[in-house]
C-alpha cells in the first residue's frame, strides 16, 4: 500500500513539473501576429503634403507624418484598470514646462516628459514594456491605417459653408439675404427652435478620423510615414495612426508583407533595412495600348 502511495506521489510530481515546464515555455515564446491581434498605434506629427510616383508613373498625393520620440509610457491591464491598453507619448519636452503631477507620472515610468499622450487599446498578446520606442517601421508599405486628428478650425461660418445649404433665390425680389439661413422654426406651436438645428456657428476644430488609408512609403532614417490621401489637421498637428479597423485579417496588407511586425518591429531588423521602403501598386501598365 505504501509503495502504491509513493508511486502515485512521484507520478503527480512529475505531471506537475511537466505542466509547469510547458507553461514557462509558452510564456517565454515570442508572440505571433494573428487575425484577432490588435496592435498599438502611434502618435505622429503632420509635416505637410507632397506627391510621389508609382512604378507606372502615376502621380499619387501623399501626406507626410513623422514620429518624434514615440514611447510607451504606461501599461494598463485588466486587473487594475478594467481594460488592456498602452499609453503612448510623443515629442520630448522640458521638465520646467510640465506640471508636478505629470512630472511624477513620467518619472515613475522612467521616460522623458512628453508633449502628447494617448491611449490605444490592445490585445493582451500585444502589450509592450514601458519605455519601448515605436518607429516608422511599425507599419509596412502597402498596409492600411486609420488616422485621427482635430480638423482645421474655420471660425464662425454661415449655414451655406458650414452645412452646404443652397441659400435664398438669386433672382429679383431678394435683397441682402442671398446667403441667409431662412426659416428656423414653425408658428405658435411648438413656438421654439429645436435643439440641433443646423444654423450658423463655429466650424471645424472637431475630432475626425479618415479610415483605410494606404501606407505608400516608409523612411527609416527620418522616421517618416508617407500615407496616400489627405489627413485632418494643420501642419505640426499630432495625429493618431493605427491599423485599419475595417481591413481585418489578410485584407489589412498585401500577402507578401504579412504578418505585420508584432507586437512591434525589432530594432535590430530596422538597422538592417534599407532607408526607404516603397509600396508597389501592382497590376498592369495603365498607359499600355489595349489590343
Amino acid at each position: 500500500m505504501a509503495s502504491l502511495l509513493n508511486s502515485a506521489r512521484v507520478a503527480i510530481r512529475a505531471g506537475l513539473k511537466t505542466e509547469c515546464r510547458s507553461l514557462v515555455t509558452t510564456a517565454t515564446q515570442p508572440a505571433s501576429w494573428t487575425h484577432k491581434s490588435l496592435r498599438t498605434g502611434v502618435i505622429a506629427r503632420k509635416k505637410g503634403m507632397t506627391a510621389m510616383w508609382d512604378e507606372w508613373g502615376i502621380r499619387i498625393p501623399v501626406t507626410v507624418l513623422q514620429l518624434e520620440q514615440c514611447q510607451v509610457v504606461q501599461v494598463l491591464n485588466e486587473e487594475t484598470h478594467g481594460y488592456t491598453a498602452l499609453q503612448i507619448g510623443s515629442s520630448d519636452r522640458s521638465e520646467k514646462n510640465v506640471t508636478k503631477p505629470m512630472l511624477g507620472h513620467f518619472e515613475n515610468s522612467g521616460v522623458q516628459p512628453k508633449r502628447k499622450l494617448f491611449e490605444f487599446h490592445v490585445t493582451p498578446d500585444a502589450v509592450l514594456p514601458v519605455g519601448t520606442e515605436l518607429v516608422a517601421s511599425h507599419f509596412v508599405p502597402g498596409q492600411y491605417v486609420d488616422c485621427s486628428a482635430p480638423t482645421m478650425g474655420k471660425g464662425f461660418q454661415g449655414a451655406m459653408k458650414r452645412h452646404g445649404f443652397g441659400g435664398q433665390p438669386a433672382s429679383h425680389g431678394t435683397s441682402v439675404t442671398h446667403r441667409s439661413l431662412g426659416s428656423t422654426g414653425q408658428r405658435k406651436d411648438p413656438g421654439k427652435v429645436f435643439k440641433g438645428k443646423k444654423m450658423a456657428g463655429r466650424m471645424g476644430g472637431e475630432q475626425a478620423t479618415v479610415q483605410s488609408l494606404k501606407v505608400m512609403k516608409i523612411d527609416n532614417e527620418l522616421n517618416l510615414i508617407y500615407i496616400k490621401g489627405c489627413i485632418p489637421g494643420v501642419d505640426d498637428q499630432f495625429v493618431k495612426v493605427r491599423d485599419a479597423v475595417k481591413k481585418r485579417g489578410d485584407k489589412i496588407a498585401p500577402a507578401d508583407v504579412l504578418p505585420l511586425p508584432f507586437p512591434t518591429v525589432d530594432p535590430k531588423l530596422v538597422k538592417a533595412m534599407p532607408r526607404e521602403l516603397v509600396a508597389k501598386t501592382g497590376g498592369s501598365d495603365p498607359y499600355a495600348m489595349k489590343e
